[in-house]
């Protein structure tokens, strides 16, 4: 099993920035990966970025792609997420996702190829 702390996030302002961060415990040995999703009030669970826990390869939805910034420390165990210039539309809760199981033709986007999860992080952007 992998437990994910989540830390930060809380009230911005538009055009400000705010962070986050994921600590992963447990049988961490196996990770390939770690991404943020995020849930809009009323909406399903989207990507936001993910990253390779070997190659540092990193992947991000279109709608954050220049404003989020993910990263990771792997002596660490930890993922972070950098969000700078908010928007309004950032306003979701955020969750940590950890995975150690291959999934074949995977792209890293989709909460199915996740195994662990974070409880989640409130980010509330103000205009």
């Amino acid at each position: 099993q992998v437990q994910l702390m989540q830390s930060g996030g809380g009230l911005g302002q538009a055009g400000g920035s705010l962070s986050l961060a994921c600590v992963a415990s447990g049988r961490t040995a196996g990770t390939l990966a770690m991404a943020w999703f995020r849930q809009p009030p009323g909406q399903a669970r989207e990507f936001v970025a993910a990253i390779t826990w070997s190659g540092g390869n990193v992947l991000y939805a279109d709608s954050v792609r220049g404003r989020l910034t993910i990263s990771r420390d792997s002596a660490k165990n930890s993922v972070y997420l950098q969000m700078n210039n908010l928007e309004p539309e950032d306003t979701a809760v955020y969750y940590c996702a950890s995975q150690t199981v291959y999934t074949p033709g995977g792209t890293y986007r989709f909460p199915e190829e996740y195994d662990f999860w974070g409880l989640g992080t409130q980010v509330t952007v103000s205009s």
